[in-house]
């Protein structure tokens, strides 16, 4: 039985890999793990400590990149299928640390005197299209716990799984509009005793529609495609896709119920 090999260290591991591709930069590394391709332990110490599986999957996720041009989102699900990265381990971008901070904040009680913004106030009743956030409405987590009419602890379920993404500016935390509809359909589904990996489970869902997405219009970037037509593009494959999704789900709820 061969000894377990010790874990190395982020300059051994950059060494190692320049072996294969010489033009790695170690900031590379570095911005893999922040998007969420890689998950080394750390040391009491903080140093990151990478296992032969982290460097396999470091190696896999280079390779992707650099010779299918692979977009880094879809990278990440084909880590996960392939093993080397567990489906529960997040990017720590910016954006993403920004969704478990607000815990704290959700956590205290709505003041009674708060009061949501006008132009989403339609939406508490569930009355009305979802309000439009493309003018940069904001509100806080009191106003979208008084909008939503979640309990505390279940927007704090909801963010913890990554559903919602909170924005902080200036040290303030703050939802869009669109957050409101978001948090009102996880919280109905968490009331009926959903297991919160399933709700963690359709955010994959969509996260590789996206991917799809990504890959179908890949050709148009770096050519001579304006930044309007690439958009159009998405728009057009996104349509696609969403309209195949619902006969795909249609004729399934159909076998599923016998009809």
């Amino acid at each position: 039985m061969n000894p377990p090999v010790a874990p190395l260290k982020i300059g051994q591991v950059h060494t190692l890999l320049r072996r294969e591709h010489p033009n790695l930069e170690l900031s590379k590394i570095r911005y893999y793990e922040e998007m969420g391709l890689v998950a080394p332990a750390r040391s009491r110490k903080g140093y990151r400590l990478y296992a032969e599986k982290d460097v396999e999957c470091l190696r896999e996720a280079i390779r992707l990149a650099d010779e299918e041009f692979v977009p880094l989102r879809v990278i990440r699900i084909r880590l996960i299928e392939q093993g080397l990265l567990k489906e529960d381990q997040r990017p720590v971008s910016a954006r993403h640390v920004a969704r478990a901070a607000p815990s704290n904040v959700v956590s205290l009680p709505v003041p009674a005197s708060a009061t949501p913004p006008p132009a989403l106030v339609a939406v508490a009743d569930n009355v009305g299209p979802a309000p439009e956030d493309s003018s940069g409405e904001t509100m806080s987590a009191n106003q979208l716990l008084e909008v939503s009419g979640v309990e505390p602890e279940l927007l704090n379920k909801i963010l913890s799984l990554g559903l919602v993404a909170a924005v902080t500016r200036g040290g303030d935390t703050t939802f869009s509009a669109r957050d409101v509809r978001l948090v009102q359909a996880s919280a109905s589904l968490l009331r009926r005793g959903t297991d919160p990996r399933q709700l963690g489970s359709l955010r994959r869902v969509v996260e590789r529609e996206i991917g799809i997405i990504d890959i179908l219009t890949i050709d148009l970037r770096g050519g001579s495609s304006t930044t309007h037509e690439i958009t159009a593009a998405k728009l057009e494959v996104a349509r696609d896709i969403e309209m195949l999704r619902a006969e795909l789900f249609e004729h399934a709820l159909n076998e599923f119920l016998e009809l």
